[in-house]
This record gives C-alpha cells, sequence and structure tokens, in this order.
C-alpha cells in the first residue's frame, strides 16, 4: 500500500524540525539504548510504533541541522505516570544519517551517557 492508498485518518510519514540548545535537553532526549540511536520528541501529534518520521536537528551551537529518518520505536502518552513528556521516541536509519546524527550526539554527550540521571524515556 502507499502513502496515496491509505485510508483516511492513517497518519502519513511526517518531518519534524528539533532545535536543541542545551546538553541537558540533549541528555534527556537522547535515547543510546536503541540500536544505533535514537531520540525522544515531545509531541501531542498522534503516531504509531512504526511510523515513518524525517527529522532536522539542530543540535547545541551547530548552525548545520543534521537530515535524519528514522521510525517510531517508543510512545509516551498523554497522562502518562510519573509527569511524564508526551511524546515519541524515534530510532535512526541505519544509514550515513543516521550515524552522523548519533556520532554528533554522543560526541556532544562525551563523559554524560554513564550518569544514571532520569530522562524523558527511562
Amino acid at each position: 500500500m502507499t502513502p496515496a492508498d491509505a485510508p483516511q485518518g492513517t497518519p502519513r510519514p511526517g518531518a519534524i524540525s528539533l532545535n536543541i540548545k542545551e546538553k541537558s535537553i540533549l541528555y534527556a532526549a537522547y535515547m543510546p539504548f536503541v540500536r544505533g540511536g535514537g531520540i525522544f520528541i515531545p509531541t501531542a501529534r498522534n503516531y504509531r510504533l512504526g511510523d515513518e518520521i524525517f527529522m532536522l536537528i539542530s543540535l547545541i551551537d551547530d548552525p548545520n541541522k543534521i537530515p535524519v529518518a528514522g521510525r517510531v520505536v517508543w510512545i509516551t502518552p498523554p497522562g502518562c505516570h510519573g509527569n511524564r513528556v508526551q511524546g515519541v521516541g524515534v530510532q535512526f536509519k541505519d544509514d550515513e544519517s543516521g550515524v552522523l546524527a548519533k556520532t554528533r550526539i554522543e560526541g556532544l554527550l562525551t563523559g554524560q551517557l554513564q550518569l544514571n540521571r532520569p530522562t524523558h524515556t527511562l
């Protein structure tokens, strides 16, 4: 089935611009436990597991945006236990852009990934 054939009401792949300006926010959003890396996106938009998303990610002070595709692997619904932020976790696609996103994020978070601080997902 192509997107044009999809039943009405079925979400189509979306594009999201994500601007992360602080390391603490990046730490809370990054999902190192996801194979290939992933990122949590706060959103009230409805997604389903497996939905494809195209992202333009801007990190800290870097003026260059990282274009990366991925798929939804985590959903935090509204009103979730522990007052967690509503949104979705997106696994980076296993391609050059996904590797670039993971490498850039982990470079910015050097020394912090071993900390045991709360994040948006765990």
